[in-house]
């Protein structure tokens, strides 16, 4: 049975210093074992928007309500979730932010936030989508960066689909049914240096490189050493002179 190796950081964009705003990003990201002893990799990225007076809190209801359905499931059982189970999970969270907007007299579009997820026990992996971010996975027989989906974009700039979307959220769901040796998902502010959108394909040497200290770990579990390093990273000047926008990044590899 595969053991995972992870790490996960989130840092707010200098935009957001400069303006005196909150990261608007969340994260969520577990090892559940399921009921044989298998090691299930649970990874949860939410975007708040920029334009929403709650974006971060809609992005945190988000990975709260969906990370504790997805706990709750494995609990009962070892597949993973059917199309059907995560749509319900997407309609809780939506009923979360509309009652928490209803609570303080806002409207949900002021919780507005996407959804990146991934679920995995190495041999066969679920994605789930709502808007921009993405994920990426390294088939591990054919050696091989692959995104199963790919972030959406409306038709003007800096636009994209969110959870609280009326009448219904633009859910994709994907199911990559190969063994992978990594996983990895981030928020939109690592798009452009992760993803050749001309060719719509990951960036080998950015994923190679940036997953190279968790393939030489020994470790299983959560690195808390190396997630300090990858928020310093994310921090540096050579990510915020190519992006002002929050960036959350999660890496996860087997062993």
């Amino acid at each position: 049975m595969a053991g995972w190796t992870w790490v996960a950081a989130a840092c707010r964009g200098t935009s957001h210093e400069r303006s005196g705003t909150r990261l608007q990003d969340a994260k969520c990201c577990f090892v559940q074992k399921g009921r044989c002893g298998q090691d299930i990799f649970v990874a949860i990225i939410s975007d708040g928007a920029g334009s929403a007076t709650y974006g971060g809190q809609g992005a945190a209801l988000v990975c709260r309500t969906i990370g504790s359905q997805i706990r709750k499931h494995f609990r009962s059982s070892e597949s993973h979730p059917e199309d059907s189970d995560i749509e319900s999970w997407v309609d809780m969270a939506r009923d979360k932010i509309f009652a928490v907007a209803a609570s303080r007299k806002a409207v949900p579009r002021d919780f507005a936030a996407t959804l990146v997820l991934a679920i995995s026990n190495a041999q066969a992996t679920v994605v789930a989508h709502i808007g921009d971010g993405c994920v990426v996975l390294k088939d591990k027989a054919a050696n091989q960066w692959v995104a199963p989906t790919w972030p959406e974009h409306g038709e003007y700039a800096s636009t994209t689909n969110f959870i609280t979307d009326d009448p219904v959220a633009s859910l994709t769901v994907n199911r990559v049914e190969r063994e992978i040796s990594a996983l990895t998902l981030f928020s939109d502010g690592l798009e452009r240096l992760a993803l050749d959108f001309v060719a719509r394909t990951p960036y080998e040497r950015f994923f190679e490189g940036i997953c190279r200290p968790l393939f030489g770990s020994s470790s299983l579990g959560r690195e808390r050493g190396l997630s300090d390093q990858l928020k310093l990273y994310l921090n540096s000047s050579q990510i915020n002179d190519r992006t002002d926008d929050d960036k959350t990044l999660v890496l996860a590899v087997t062993k």
